[in-house]
């Protein structure tokens, strides 16, 4: 039966699958950066006999076709970047890169990938169709590994039928997964403003014209874009995170420099929302006598999984797992680039548990003491192959 043999061939990967992921936990690389990484993936890839390409700098394209006949082409991807982050978690395969980290959980996707292509391997005479492994870099920074690695074709030649991936979620236990068909993940914006007015003296505020007032009602104003022109069904967040004013209890400054972020669910809004952003950030600003400099980023767009693809792609885990270990997934708006795969093929983004609260591994991503339960690694490598498999047609 298919579902024991992958399952029996995940087992006795399983710890080369930890090997690969510690090596690369231990020697993470910044978005754009993975070139350590890359070869990495290039030297297990040879060891396996599996054909591949570079694309987008440091990212690689590689493809198992199966022996039967059989036109169908699935694609599977996993990034390879990590974070900024200083390590805090005592382990022996801590970061040995200062200020760089593996903090999103991009070292399991990337080594249980190419659990996932050994599996593949050892069953090649059992499948038909192709099946094209995405190690993609620069998930983290815009414009996003996904976007470049598009542009040069990686969804061509063949053009894969469907495109799925897992990200780790320490919310969800090992050994479990969880699914969410339609809108999921937010599109994300960055917004940097400077508003200027005229400084001086705090105890003379008729004199100067005030940035740091001008601001506040930007601030306070732009919520009302939120609360009172987008619609009530359509998830929008616009958040600030840094105001810098750099005066002094007795002196105003000539301007304030703040940094946000919006994301929604819908592009059409998100055009408009920004037009109506900048427009009211310039008109609070020039009516009080200042000015504003309103720029926003536009950055990854929302991801949408396909219905039907999740739903086949889900019936596959609860055969493979046992309906109890699939889970429900709310909407999350934060970001993700495989949003930018999900906006131009059929596409199944879902989640891989990988927390143990008896072990206390329970850190979010993106935070210094991250780290996932090894377990989780039989349960990657095994179930993105069953999907894989199952979506082919075997």
């Amino acid at each position: 039966m298919l579902k024991d043999k992958i399952s029996l061939l995940a087992k006795e990967i399983h710890a080369n699958v930890v090997e690969s992921r510690r090596h690369l936990h231990a020697n993470p690389e910044l978005s754009f950066h993975e070139y350590q990484t890359s070869a990495y993936v290039a030297q297990k890839l040879d060891e396996l006999g599996i054909k591949y390409q570079k694309m987008a700098n440091t990212g690689l394209v590689a493809m198992i076709k199966g022996e039967k006949p059989s036109d169908a082409v699935i694609a599977l991807r996993a990034d390879m970047d990590a974070l900024p982050i200083v390590e805090a978690n005592d382990v022996p395969y801590k970061s040995k890169n200062s200020g760089v980290m593996h903090a999103c959980g991009h070292d399991a996707h990337t080594s249980s990938l190419l659990g996932t292509a050994k599996i593949l391997t050892e069953l090649k005479n059992e499948f038909g169709g192709t099946i094209k492994l995405i190690f993609q870099p620069a998930e983290e920074k815009l414009p996003g590994g996904a976007s470049m690695m598009i542009k040069e074709g990686v969804l061509e030649n063949p053009k894969p039928d469907a495109v799925i991936g897992q990200h780790v979620m320490p919310l969800i236990e090992a050994g479990q997964v969880g699914f969410r068909s339609g809108k999921y993940m937010a599109s994300t914006d960055e917004i940097y403003v400077t508003v200027h007015g005229k400084g001086g003296h705090g105890a003379q505020p008729q004199q100067n014209i005030d940035p740091v007032l001008i601001t506040s009602h930007i601030i306070v104003a732009l919520q009302q874009i939120i609360s009172r022109v987008a619609d009530p069904k359509t998830p929008s967040v616009l958040s600030f995170g840094k105001v810098i004013a750099n005066g002094a209890t007795n002196v105003i400054p000539n301007e304030v420099y703040l940094e946000g972020t919006f994301r929604t669910m819908d592009e059409d809004w998100r055009a408009r929302a920004h037009e109506k952003m900048k427009k009211m950030a310039e008109g609070i600003a020039e009516a009080m006598g200042g000015s504003c400099d309103f720029n926003i980023v536009r950055g990854y767009p929302f991801l949408i999984n396909e219905e039907k693809l999740t739903a086949d792609v889900r019936a596959h885990a609860e055969d493979y797992l046992g309906k109890e270990n699939v889970l429900d997934l709310d909407i999350w708006m934060a970001a993700e680039d495989f949003a930018y795969y999900s906006q131009v093929s059929d596409a199944c983004f879902y989640r891989l548990g990988t927390g143990n609260k008896e072990r206390g591994i329970t850190s979010s991503v993106h935070t210094p003491t991250f780290d996932v339960d090894e377990e989780s690694l039989k349960l990657s490598t095994g179930l993105m192959a069953y999907i894989a498999l199952k979506q082919l047609g075997n």
